[in-house]
């Protein structure tokens, strides 16, 4: 009687910390943010969506990208990233708008994969209020997300790398939709 117990209390204390560590622990984890993104992104709701990405941090990333790789020389380079300065914040404002409308549409272009997300949750990196993944979509394309956690303990991605090839590039035609 007294080893049923035993086992009782024990079984009862791993599920105790199980569920602690679910609800403490894991929701404030990058993974688990990934998780929240595909679940806002298959019910569709964009508002949600966009609570998971600091479309700021990915705008100014991305125009940094594009002026380092063009580098008119230095003073060049100096005008460019006073541009990104200058005009993120509003091309942020309507990066947001026209992925809420996507995801709230259900567009192609912002569904995530199964296996996308898993290859993303396996690969994760994580150093400190930082993380970042690699994986390939189902075309082929490498893609790089680097997340960062805010403030408010909440994990956002904050820059996606090399994304000149994942738009492609200005002056290419896209396939038709």
């Amino acid at each position: 009687m007294r080893q049923l117990l035993t086992r009782h209390w024990t079984l009862t204390a791993i599920i105790v910390v199980i569920l602690l560590w679910v609800g403490l622990y894991l929701p404030r984890t990058p993974e688990f943010a990934v998780v929240q993104l595909k679940r806002a992104i298959d019910r569709r709701d964009g508002e949600w969506a966009a609570q998971y990405v600091d479309f700021d941090s990915v705008v100014r990333h991305a125009g940094y990208e594009m002026v380092d790789e063009r580098k008119g020389g230095r003073m060049g380079g100096l005008i460019g990233r006073g541009a990104v300065e200058l005009f993120s914040k509003p091309l942020a404002q309507i990066a947001q708008q026209q992925a809420e409308r996507m995801v709230n549409e259900e567009a192609k272009e912002v569904q995530m994969p199964v296996g996308a997300v898993a290859a993303a949750i396996v690969l994760m990196h994580r150093n400190s209020d930082m993380a970042s993944t690699r994986f390939r979509d189902s075309r082929g394309r490498p893609w790089e997300i680097v997340m960062a956690r805010g403030e408010d303990g909440r994990w956002r991605v904050s820059e996606v790398k090399n994304i000149q090839e994942i738009l492609g590039r200005p002056g290419q035609t896209r396939p038709a939709r």
